[in-house]
């Protein structure tokens, strides 16, 4: 009778095993989702008196009216007493707009998220909404739902590439609950966060999509997300010029895209104050722009409703559409919690309509509903900001459900990807990772592209002779830190590499080989010649750890690559008689500041060159910021950058031991 597989076993590598994990990443999730989006309800009733205040117009608060309407002008501001320390000391990487964070966490941490973040994101990016932030639900669930499923594999100890897949079942969960559409999530998490569309992956992913679908509309009801009007196009040339349409809201896109992270760098720049008290005090300004525009309150879905069925005026469009942008980037610079998709929908909506009251104006006849371009603006937006069509169209499809706009839809979306990619190398989502240093696209810091395998490559370990007994094998594979041994022939040709596992087998047998040459097998190898770069895929399928660095005729060894060795290529170390030190907690007051420090002291850290500047007095601060500009400083000041990599402690400038 052939032995069962044990549950935790078949649970952790099986490759059916992941599906009853995926569903219940879905069902968690969905629930999550119907959860948060009561908590921005509770939120924004509280502030507001309204379920949703964006479509109220200017009036006072509904359960106050004596306030009258100067009370947005306040409500950002205690909504940030509540949710700034509540970031700042529980969780700093719940500030922000999310999706990057996932992406970070797939890319360089194997999709490890802190259990930590789904309640600290939740109620932060909840009091940030209902106080007035004018920033979407979207990001934030799918940080909540990544973070989820990354608990579930680390509850379950799954191997890094199931916990990846975990954590976009959660994000794609995310976002079919939150806009009841299951083809949208798996579309977005595939596009966005795992950059790869395996038949494996694909299919878990989807079925957590599905389910959380299902789990949200078992709460909410089957009624569709935003009531849509249908439209159809008019001919030949209208589709033509709702190809015209896609490229300019591509060009907005990549526009809000720079002004988010041009607002950020500002706020940045000003703000020498408490982390925690800044999203209070940003809060004011916040206020003022929401005292002019209320239509920019919140998430403002009703507002992008009335837009496109054609109920505001080409002027008013385009209010909303600066606004907008101007709005969003003030809530995430001042420290806010929100996502960026959302809004760029907005922006998309509101532009695009604008657009199609123009042309309409033009050709009366050859043209319909301006409501259609707010269609294909919402998508072209999306596509230029986030470079991904795919889901871009799909969106729009299920918010619609109109097939008769899928071919302008799809020219268009294709257009305004073009434009987003030919005016910036970065998309909404992976500028901030940039920023820190992380390229995403190939899922490591930045190195130099000329970087060959020799230049990094360490000592090999002592070889044995293919005649070896197993004895001495043993011995060698104990003075080795890399798992194996290199074998040669008399000649010293490489022949391959002697594993623990091998001889450990061998040995508990207690009887077969005696020499090494009957145990030798093959592994993977790189030459000494190779791009670094085309290195790392054999590097991570390696059975020990590294891989055989051989010559360039394959005969002889030339050394052993670690990811020891690729860290240290893509982050150097520092050039300057100072460099970063991580320490833990505690505040470090101004008699720690270090001195006598030459005027901008060039330091390299994190694959990056920075600068360092002296306070007035000569002295430097003990915490430091990353320097917005291209440039690349880094600014002494009183506090730590919410974009540090270090953001759970202090990071300081020291004298350099040696």
């Amino acid at each position: 009778m052939p032995r069962r597989t044990p549950f935790p076993t078949w649970l952790r590598e099986s490759s059916t095993g992941i599906v009853p994990v995926a569903v219940s990443v879905g069902v968690a999730v969905g629930v999550a989702a119907v959860g948060f989006r009561w908590l921005i309800v509770g939120a924004t009733m509280l502030f507001t008196g309204y379920t949703d205040f964006s479509a109220q117009g200017r009036v006072g608060h509904n359960g106050v009216p004596a306030l009258g309407f100067w009370f947005v002008v306040l409500t950002p501001v205690i909504a940030g007493l509540v949710y700034g320390p509540l970031v700042s000391w529980l969780a700093p990487e719940a500030r922000g707009h999310g999706v990057p964070e996932v992406m970070f966490a797939v890319a360089e941490r194997g999709g490890h998220i802190p259990a930590r973040i789904p309640m600290v994101k939740s109620l932060a990016s909840a009091l940030c909404i209902g106080g007035g932030g004018s920033v979407g639900r979207e990001g934030p669930i799918v940080q909540i739902g990544a973070a989820l499923g990354s608990t579930a594999a680390q509850l379950l100890k799954l191997n890094t590439p199931r916990m990846r897949l975990l954590v976009a079942c959660g994000a794609s969960a995310g976002i079919s609950a939150t806009f009841n559409a299951p083809l949208a999530g798996p579309f977005f998490a595939m596009e966005l966060i795992l950059r790869d569309f395996a038949a494996e992956s694909f299919a878990a992913v989807v079925l957590a999509s599905v389910t959380a679908s299902v789990v949200g509309r078992s709460l909410l009801g089957d009624s569709p997300f935003l009531t849509l009007p249908s439209f159809t196009p008019h001919g030949g040339v209208e589709y033509l010029l709702f190809i015209v349409a896609g490229a300019v809201l591509g060009l907005v896109g990549v526009a809000f895209s720079k002004v988010l992270y041009l607002i950020e760098d500002v706020c940045d720049w000003a703000w020498r104050g408490p982390q925690w008290l800044r999203p209070a005090v940003g809060g004011l300004l916040l206020g003022g722009v929401l005292w002019v525009l209320p239509q920019l309150y919140g998430v403002g879905y009703p507002v992008l409703e009335n837009a496109i069925a054609g109920r505001y005026t080409v002027a008013l469009l385009i209010a909303l559409m600066v606004g907008k942008m101007l709005a969003t980037s003030l809530t995430i610079g001042i420290g806010g919690s929100g996502g960026v998709f959302a809004p760029t929908l907005f922006i998309g909506a509101v532009g695009g309509t604008a657009v199609g009251a123009a042309v309409h104006g033009l050709l009366p006849s050859m043209t319909g509903s301006p409501g259609a371009y707010g269609l294909i603006g919402m998508a072209g937006a999306l596509a230029g900001a986030t470079r991904a069509p795919i889901t871009a169209v799909v969106i729009i499809f299920e918010l619609t459900g109109e097939y008769s706009i899928i071919l302008p839809l799809m020219a268009a979306v294709a257009v305004s990807t073009g434009v987003g990619k030919l005016l910036s190398k970065d998309t909404i989502y992976t500028r901030k990772l940039t920023r820190r240093g992380v390229d995403i696209v190939s899922g490591h810091r930045h190195r130099p592209p000329t970087v060959r395998v020799a230049d990094v490559v360490s000592s090999p370990p002592a070889t044995l002779h293919e005649t070896a007994t197993l004895a001495t094998a043993a011995e060698a594979l104990q003075r080795t830190e890399v798992g194996a041994v290199p074998v040669v022939d008399d000649s010293g040709v490489y022949r391959g590499i002697l594993s623990a596992q091998a001889i450990a087998d061998a040995l508990t047998r207690g009887y077969g080989p005696t020499t090494v040459r009957e145990l030798v097998t093959t592994c993977p190898t790189v030459t000494a010649d190779a791009p670094l770069g085309q290195a790392m895929p054999v590097l991570d399928a390696a059975p020990a750890i590294g891989v055989p660095v051989i010559s360039a005729d394959g005969a002889r060894l030339a050394g052993w690559l670690t990811h020891k060795d690729v860290l240290h290529a893509s982050s150097p170390p520092a050039q300057s008689p100072f460099t970063l030190e991580y320490v833990r907690g505690g505040r470090l007051g101004r008699s720690s500041a270090v001195r006598g420090v030459a005027r901008q002291s060039p330091v390299v850290a994190g694959g990056l060159a920075w600068k360092v500047t002296p306070d007035r007095d000569g002295s430097f601060r003990p915490l430091i910021e990353m320097c917005s500009r291209t440039c690349r400083c880094v600014k002494v000041c009183r506090r730590n950058h919410p974009d540090e990599p270090t953001a759970h402690g202090r990071t300081v400038w020291t004298k350099r031991s040696g």
